[in-house]
């Protein structure tokens, strides 16, 4: 009874120290205080504030545009990728896992100079442009995408594809309606993973991206700086938006496997 009751506060206290500090957050982006420490009145402000600036809103839909497309190129290449390790023989196998590896251990700084050199210094491209984001994300989102895919076909029958071929099915068609069809949990996994990746990165964006663009992660670390207070607090409000949005995705995606286990 005493060890139950011990994990139970112990459970508590790891929940706590996770969710605590978001919770604070969501509770003062609900009231008119301009720091954290000094609690006032309720008040929509900040999200009024949020919805309503021309530079953040445009901040925001720019920020989603980037993820969306970086998440549907990383999710066709983790994907091709992972089905093509899979049937390949053992020694490619290997060496097409070790190199999805590495974007994933190596250092993000790393990876947005190297991407920024190659593709400027090297290939002359503007970096005014978006091609050097894209790519500096797509590297760092496909491993991601490759090892939420992977697992799934390993839990796959290995003769599937080959039945499918068997059956009448062409190529194509055992691809599309057979393997991936069994993959669609990996693969939805992997997409959303590479949005989270995409939202949430700072160094690499930093390197890559236009002088005169921001994302969410930019944006929040240069309004730390020297922002307006109304923007700071704004920013209250727009941390909570992705949190209950990060929390309905997580639900909907459970229930989903939830039903599909059924």
């Amino acid at each position: 009874m005493k060890k139950k009751g011990f994990q139970i506060v112990w459970l508590g206290l790891i929940l706590a120290f996770l969710y605590l500090p978001i919770i604070i957050l969501a509770v003062y982006s609900f009231s008119n205080a301009t720091m954290i420490g000094s609690l006032r009145g309720f008040s929509l402000h900040n999200y009024v504030t949020l919805f309503t600036t021309p530079e953040l809103t445009q901040m925001i839909v720019g920020t989603l545009l980037i993820a969306l497309i970086v998440a549907v190129i990383s999710t066709i290449l983790g994907t091709t990728g992972a089905i093509g390790a899979y049937y390949s023989k053992n020694s490619m196998r290997r060496g097409i896992e070790l190199a999805g590896q590495i974007p994933v251990v190596n250092s993000d700084v790393v990876t947005g100079f190297s991407v920024c050199v190659l593709l400027i210094a090297f290939f002359h491209i503007d970096k005014d442009t978006y091609i050097p984001l894209l790519v500096g994300q797509t590297v760092l989102c496909t491993p991601f995408v490759y090892l939420s895919v992977l697992p799934r076909l390993k839990q796959m029958d290995p003769n599937l594809y080959e039945a499918a071929l068997d059956l009448g099915c062409s190529p194509r068609q055992a691809l599309s309606r057979v393997v991936l069809r069994e993959l669609l949990p990996g693969i939805a996994s992997g997409f959303m993973t590479a949005i989270t990746l995409s939202l949430d990165d700072y160094f690499i964006t930093t390197y890559t991206k236009p002088a005169m663009f921001n994302t969410i992660s930019t944006y929040v670390v240069n309004a730390t700086k020297g922002a307006r207070t109304e923007i700071k607090t704004a920013l209250w409000a727009l941390s909570t938006v992705i949190f209950v949005v990060v929390i309905v995705a997580v639900i909907l995606m459970n229930v989903g496997k939830q039903k599909e286990e059924e």
